[in-house]
């Protein structure tokens, strides 16, 4: 597969990731390989609760540590999709997300840089 290909389908699995596991889809999902990192954007992650709950400064702090606790537990499930698709084990795993434009980051780093044809 072509990086644009593998780009393609990580971000399709993140999508049917977070609409099986999360219990609601991103409404746009972008994956970006550089190097050994594949780095995903998620928009509109936030449910409808979450967004009128991200108000206050004590709200948008408990969106983002639950959410946080969320993909940490899914963390082995997130490195055998990764893993899967490009073919390299995960060497770590970060995220955040953004309670004011409702985005989600996720920066999987792999063992290698992937060596990978336009």
């Amino acid at each position: 597969m072509t990086k644009g290909q593998v780009q393609a389908k990580i971000a399709q699995e993140m999508i049917k990731f977070e609409k099986e596991y999360m219990g609601r889809g991103p409404l746009e999902a972008q994956a970006h390989i550089i190097d050994d990192m594949v780095l995903v954007r998620l928009k509109g992650v936030l449910t409808p609760a979450e967004t009128h709950l991200s108000v206050s400064a004590q709200g948008a702090d408990l969106i983002k540590r639950t959410r946080e606790k969320l993909i940490e537990s899914a963390r082995d499930m997130l490195s055998e999709m990764i893993t899967g698709i490009v073919g390299c084990n995960l060497k770590s795993l970060h995220t955040d997300i953004s309670t004011r434009t409702g985005e989600r980051v996720i920066v999987f780093i792999l063992e290698k840089k992937l060596e990978m044809k336009e």
